[in-house]
Parts: structure tokens; sequence; C-alpha cells
């Protein structure tokens, strides 16, 4: 059974995608989770993921030897392994524009990630309206996704960008958390697709865990000094 290595799911946007990617397709695999401690050189992560991958970096999946990092390059494989759980669109315009738009997620977005990083256990709207405020960055790539996710959901009816569940919304699964986490203003279309894709058993299951995992990490908190309480 293939393994796959992920880091702390309240704050690791990366692993997230093929977690949920597997969770939600009904593909079997044994998780190995790496807490993070620092990013140091000398850390007992760096340490750890070294021995599996030459980034020392999660995701990584391991499948008979074999391992494979980087999250695309894991959705390809899983894509290729399973094709009869058609994880790219079937059509071959649709598929191309999912993998557009995947690739998309992969290599942009740099304003709203590097100023709202993935933290599902916080609730940070006083600090999300901060940041539309003076991040003319993150309110570009918010107007991007709306457009975007609108246009989709528009053309092929929903409930998931390209009707069923695929790679893309595996993809912008951590992009909802975001979103959800600072409140920041997204049409009610959007909003919809937003709370759709939280309830997703896969991605449910990913917040859960996360809400369990009842560990503060305060270099992966640019906003608070402490965990919630309750």
């Amino acid at each position: 059974m293939p393994q796959l290595y992920i880091g702390n799911k309240n704050y690791s946007s990366w692993s997230m995608r093929p977690w949920v990617l597997l969770r939600q397709a009904g593909i079997a695999f044994d998780e190995v989770k790496v807490r993070f401690d620092s990013f140091d050189a000398g850390s007992q992560f760096k340490s750890a993921m070294g021995a599996v991958t030459p980034t020392g970096k999660v995701p990584v999946l391991v499948d008979d030897g074999l391992a494979i990092w980087d999250t695309l390059a894991i959705a390809e494989y899983i894509a290729e392994q399973h094709p009869e759980k058609h994880l790219w669109p079937q059509d071959r315009a649709a598929r191309a524009r999912a993998r557009s738009i995947v690739a998309e997620m992969h290599s942009g977005f740099t304003a709203l990630r590097s100023a709202c990083p993935m933290n599902i256990e916080a609730r940070l709207p006083e600090v999300g309206a901060l940041i539309w405020r003076d991040n003319a960055g993150v309110r570009a790539d918010v107007q991007r996704l709306v457009d975007m996710w609108g246009a989709l959901l528009q053309e092929h009816g929903g409930p998931m960008l390209f009707g069923p569940f695929t790679i893309a919304d595996a993809f912008y699964a951590p992009v909802c958390m975001r979103l959800a986490t600072y409140g920041l203003p997204v049409p009610p279309q959007i909003a919809a697709y937003v709370e759709r894709v939280q309830q997703l058993p896969g991605v449910r299951a990913w917040i859960d865990d996360a809400l369990a995992e009842r560990d503060f990490l305060d270099f992966e908190e640019p906003y608070r000094l402490a965990a919630q309480k309750g």
C-alpha cells in the first residue's frame, strides 16, 4: 500500500492536496505524519524527510519503493495508477483547462498564500479585514479566484469546479480553508462552493484531524500568540 508523508494538518496546505485527493477518491494509503518542529537543516523534520526525498519537504508519496514528491507529480501519478477514478475530467478540453488551473495554483497566488497561511484551527476575520484593506495583491488573487471559479461553476453546473470532484478541487481545497479562516469577502456563489468543498468527506476528515492536533507552532503563526481555547 502506498505511503503518504505529510506535515501538520493544521498548517500544511501542500500536504492537504494529495491527502484529500486520495481520501475523497477512496484510494487506500498509509498516512505517515512528520511533525513540524522547525525547518532548519538539523531539525527532526528535515532529518526524517531527508531520508525519504532529496527535497526534505512534504508531501511525498512512496509506492513500492518509488518516492514521488511535489503535489502535481503526486496527483498525476495517482491519476495514472487509477484511471477508473476519473480524477481529471473526461472531456479533453475540460481536462486541459483543469490542468491549467491546477498548474496556476501550483505556481501562483503568492500574495494570498504569503499573507494568509493556512491555519484551520484559527478564526482570524479581523486580521483578514486588515489584509484585505492593505494588500492589493491579496485582493487581486481573490478576484482571480472569483472569476475562475465563477466561470467554471456556471459552465459545468457544479457542485465542484468541473461537475464531479477532480484534482482541481483537491488543489484548491486549502484556498477554501484560507478564505474561511480569514473571512475574505467573496460573492455568494463562491462562498457556497467554499462551503461545499469543506463538507466533502475527504476534506471534512482532514479538518477534523487538524482540529484534533492541538499543536501550536509559533513559527507557523504570524498572527497568534497562543492556540484557541475550548
